[in-house]
């Protein structure tokens, strides 16, 4: 069977492109080398995510240019990014921004063919500046059929990712597929550390159904992750209903890493009076928290039996910043901070003495952020 240049790439050497946006660029380029007058092409994959559904890459023949179109999981509506482009779409069979973008960048008419059998497979269209011929559709669907086993290996692969990303966060998946899957494998690094934790959750439990228990966790855990993960933090763990979370260190000072560890603390702090602020409207009880920051020196890596891993951070920084949060309810602070990280930082703080912690062998130094 003689296979054109195209297909041939698509068995020998798609499967080996770094995302589903570089294959689609390389074979829209290759099918424009043999002959075929593609205009721009995209392709939609359904992802495995928390918040994202779809997945549309957009290419455009004369340049080369790929953008991309995030489709909710929540159903959101069409929207578009500056130039026209869709931004995000809903997970209704009518929000298709492949199909929309193309129309709107040629005058032919769209090439739209599912790859795969699966009825929620990938969707791989183009269009060219007119109506393609029948030997040219042939040929489009051909490259269809034959762009499931490298779309399928591309798709495994987001898919790990993915997930990963899900439970361990991004810093942390990069290091899983970059290490051996073994135990003790890991890095020491230097990092800010924040712990969190609920006030009164026992009780709340206690007193209240699971569903507004899981509904309270995770409000909670919107204000402190969100606000760790846009100052350019990394949740390492969720605890019960506490929080883990590592800012680390790039380069030779800390202080950045402290500065962005307090600008989150702040942040989740504001974030928080707002969901009180709702809750009273709504009949229902605060939800008091207490943070403590350090800074020092972690273990980042695999611990755990022979067979069943965990990746995480310990080591004494660690055992310091959560005996740490231990002390904002005795000493009636939300936001208490080290004297190794009060060190690194230029902000106001409020000097509470040294304290003894549980477990601890010296005396911390502790601080307070000012409440107001």
């Amino acid at each position: 069977m003689q296979l054109s240049s195209t297909l041939c790439w698509l068995v020998d050497a798609a499967s080996e492109a770094p995302g589903a946006d570089r294959l689609l660029a390389e074979l829209g380029a290759h099918l424009v080398q043999d002959g075929l007058p593609l205009a721009g092409g995209a392709l939609t994959l359904a992802v495995p995510h928390p918040l994202i559904a779809k997945r549309t890459w957009l290419w455009r023949a004369a340049s080369g240019e790929i953008i991309e179109a995030l489709g909710f999981a929540s159903g959101s509506a069409l929207g578009f990014a500056p130039g026209g482009f869709p931004a995000a779409f809903g997970s209704t069979p009518s929000d298709d921004p492949g199909r929309h973008w193309l129309t709107g960048i040629a005058d032919g008419v769209v090439q739209q063919d599912r790859v795969g059998p699966r009825s929620d497979g990938p969707l791989l269209a183009w269009i060219g500046p007119r109506a393609f011929a029948p030997d040219e559709i042939d040929e489009l669907q051909r490259a269809a059929r034959f762009a499931a086993a490298p779309l399928a290996a591309i798709a495994a692969r987001d898919t790990l990712r993915a997930a990963l990303e899900a439970y361990l966060g991004r810093r942390s998946t990069a290091r899983v597929l970059a290490s051996p899957l073994r135990r003790n494998v890991g890095e020491t690094i230097q990092a800010a550390l924040l712990f969190a934790d609920l006030r009164g959750f026992t009780a709340l439990s206690e007193s209240h159904p699971p569903s507004d228990v899981i509904s309270a966790l995770g409000a909670w855990f919107d204000r402190i992750a969100g606000a760790v993960h846009a100052f350019g933090g990394e949740v390492l763990k969720f605890i019960g209903d506490g929080v883990l979370a590592i800012f680390p260190v790039v380069g030779d000072s800390p202080r950045a890493a402290c500065a962005a560890a307090l600008q989150a603390t702040l942040a989740a702090r504001l974030g928080m009076a707002r969901l009180d602020s709702e809750r009273e409207r709504q009949g229902l009880r605060p939800l008091p928290f207490g943070v403590a920051l350090h800074v020092g020196e972690i273990f980042w890596g695999n611990i755990g039996a022979a067979d069943r891993l965990d990746f995480t951070a310990i080591g004494p920084a660690v055992n310091l910043v959560s005996r740490l949060e231990g002390l904002c309810r005795p000493l009636g602070k939300r936001v208490l901070v080290s004297g190794a990280l009060a060190a690194q930082t230029e902000m106001p703080l409020i000097a509470l003495g040294t304290h003894h912690l549980r477990g601890i062998a010296s005396p911390c130094a502790v601080f307070a952020v000012p409440e107001d």
